[in-house]
């Protein structure tokens, strides 16, 4: 009987998933958290065969829980489940050696069929995800630059911006400017789209 948890932080999802997984004969869910904190502490106590992730979370996120995991090089296999094809989630997962990344919205017979492979020894990245990430523009955005799109996302001005961020007003400007070079836009809306259309934010 192949031992698995689950840490999902919508509640709803993660009793589905539980019930849909302990229908199959040979998977036995033998635990579930809602926070990152607990997940952790629970497979690190209980040794699951495999434990399914998700990647926000509160407390500690997915990619913390797998990154401790592989740091205390725990046998349990790690399958991250995700809405979001961002870059940077992706290299992070890779980074913790992670033995499947796929996303939400696939079939539940699809996850069943990744923790079999995982536990055969094979890697499992959906097909669909990593597309998207591989199609993605590179980013050309500082992480200041997409602290100040963020702000802006949220309908600030320069100056509110600066109060936020903890810069002047001055250097806010100036981080606008290069993003509207470095986007090729006119615009702080334009500039937004292009980094919300590539998944730069």
């Amino acid at each position: 009987m192949t031992k698995i948890y689950l840490a999902e932080d919508q509640k709803m999802l993660n009793t589905a998933l539980a019930t849909l997984l302990g229908l199959e004969d040979d998977l036995d869910v033998i635990g579930t958290a809602t926070d990152g904190n607990t997940a952790l502490s629970e497979i690190v106590l209980k040794k699951p065969d495999v434990a399914i992730l998700d990647i926000e979370m509160p407390k500690l996120s997915g990619l913390d829980v797998a990154q401790q995991i592989d740091v205390l090089k725990l046998t349990t296999k790690v399958i991250i489940l995700t809405t979001f094809a961002k870059a940077s989630y992706f290299e992070q997962a890779v980074d913790a050696h992670v033995n499947g990344y796929l996303l939400k919205d696939n079939p539940t017979d699809q996850l069943v069929q990744t923790i079999r492979e995982v536990l055969d020894g094979k890697t499992v990245f959906s097909p669909e995800l990593v597309t998207s990430i591989l199609s993605a523009e590179k980013n050309p955005l500082t992480k200041r630059e997409i602290d100040v799109l963020k702000e802006i996302k949220t309908g600030k001005n320069s100056k509110e911006i600066a109060k936020a961020v903890f810069l002047s007003d001055g250097t806010v400007r100036n981080y606008i400017s290069s993003i509207l070079s470095k986007t090729g836009t006119s615009s702080r809306i334009e500039a937004l789209n292009i980094a919300e259309k590539n998944k730069w934010i």
